[in-house]
């Protein structure tokens, strides 16, 4: 099977190979938000078509990064009034004192396993309101890791 000359696969080359770097960033925000881009697989291709991996990892990273953190502003801005008229003030306590105890651990999981909707824990995220910086942190070092891997991949993939 040559994956490579698969249409989707094409295409998402095709979409690199037009916007560079900047199209991946910008694809990478909506990613991170709860558009279904596929940044996994843009990573892939673009470092299988040539694209440097030490920048294409950390403009992936950054942006999709960016798209968690708009997920976080919107709930805890917007989510949270909604939220406590379906489940209750003390339903989403009791929820928040478990995230507090397994929150990050679970977190790095659905980071670390790419297929799991990590964007929605972001939302959950500002729900609760998990303090920011860790949860920038929780953002951004496992993709790091995820995009480092996919990126060298890519790039042997190209080869």
């Amino acid at each position: 099977m040559n994956l490579g000359s698969h249409p989707l696969f094409s295409d998402v080359k095709a979409f690199v190979a037009r916007y560079g770097l900047i199209g991946v960033f910008l694809a990478t925000i909506l990613a991170g938000t709860v558009v279904p881009v596929g940044s996994l697989a843009l990573v892939v291709a673009a470092a299988s078509i040539g694209v440097h991996p030490f920048p294409l990892v950390i403009v992936a990273t950054a942006g999709f990064t960016i798209g968690m953190v708009i997920n976080y502003g919107l709930a805890y801005g917007l989510g949270r009034p909604y939220v406590l008229k379906k489940v209750g003030v003390e339903k989403l306590e009791e929820i928040s004192a478990v995230w507090s105890r397994w929150g990050w651990i679970i977190y790095t999981i659905f980071w670390l396993i790419p297929v799991l909707p990590v964007e929605f824990l972001s939302l959950f995220c500002g729900l609760i309101k998990t303090r920011f910086s860790i949860f920038l942190i929780l953002s951004f070092v496992p993709r790091l890791i995820v995009f480092t891997l996919l990126a060298y991949f890519g790039s042997q993939f190209g080869m």
